[in-house]
């Protein structure tokens, strides 16, 4: 993970154009919420860290959680508010996770959603730990790019990357999920947490040209390009979808969802 000022500024890139990230980012896998549900069940008390747009929040919200959402970025949690305003069980705070305050009453569950790599790692496990009662949850998602869809196109768009993203590691090829191993090191190592289930969802979606970009302009490596590489980059890309694929192309993803039980 990106660290020090540079990670500072990636994190807040995805506030930038909100809308555009509520409409662009894919929602989670429904399985996910299923078996969440199977370990938390309704009703209980959960505080989300990183909720953006409120994707995952309003799938948490229709099985009956009861959820203070915390979003670093003030117009996500603007957007967030607007998708989850039916729902009286939600409360949608904008602060960093890091600064703000834990309420007295402990959470049975905390949920983060692809942010939880976003937080301090300073902070985020002690003080996902101080949130929760004992024998709370701590539910983290992260979603990967893996192997598969249209490999011919991702094969071919590495030369756009190495071509206008100097950070591009060179001859990068997309890993299978077999391939992308299981972690809770972090977690056990603390003494604060049990070792961790994991469920493991493979999916796929398509994009025309135009999605296709719109997604990666939720993405914070390319909005944090200067504006002629991005441009270059994208164009590059659309050339490959239009001119390759008709138009069209698929991606596939690995979901994990890693559920762990306070200890102490």
């Amino acid at each position: 993970m990106t660290t020090g000022d540079d990670y500072v500024r990636l994190r807040r890139t995805f506030n930038e154009d909100a809308e555009r990230y509520d409409r662009a980012r894919p929602r989670y896998p429904v399985q996910l919420f299923d078996d969440l549900a199977a370990a938390v069940p309704a009703g209980a008390r959960m505080l989300e860290i990183g909720c953006g747009t409120g994707q995952a929040t309003v799938a948490l919200a229709e099985r009956d959680y009861r959820i203070v959402a915390v979003e670093l970025g003030p117009e996500m949690a603007t957007v967030a508010r607007r998708n989850l305003a039916r729902f009286d069980s939600v409360e949608v705070v904008a602060a960093a996770f890091e600064d703000w305050p834990l309420p007295d009453e402990p959470f049975d569950v905390v949920f983060s959603a692809t942010a939880f790599h976003w937080v301090d790692p300073a902070v985020r496990v002690s003080k996902s730990a101080d949130a929760l009662r004992p024998g709370g949850r701590l539910a983290t998602v992260r979603t990967e790019h893996i192997a598969g869809g249209t490999e011919a196109f991702f094969a071919a768009a590495q030369a756009c990357y190495e071509r206008f993203d100097p950070a591009t590691p060179p001859d990068l090829r997309m890993q299978s999920a077999s391939d992308i191993p299981r972690d809770d090191r972090e977690l056990t190592s603390s003494g604060r947490f049990a070792p961790a289930t994991f469920h493991r969802y493979e999916w796929e979606s398509s994009y025309s040209t135009e999605e296709y970009l719109d997604l990666l302009l939720t993405y914070s490596g390319h909005r944090a390009l200067p504006a002629a590489q991005r441009s270059g980059l994208l164009d590059c890309i659309a050339g490959l979808i239009d001119g390759n694929h008709g138009g069209r192309v698929v991606k596939r993803y690995l979901t994990e969802l890693r559920v762990t039980q306070r200890l102490r």
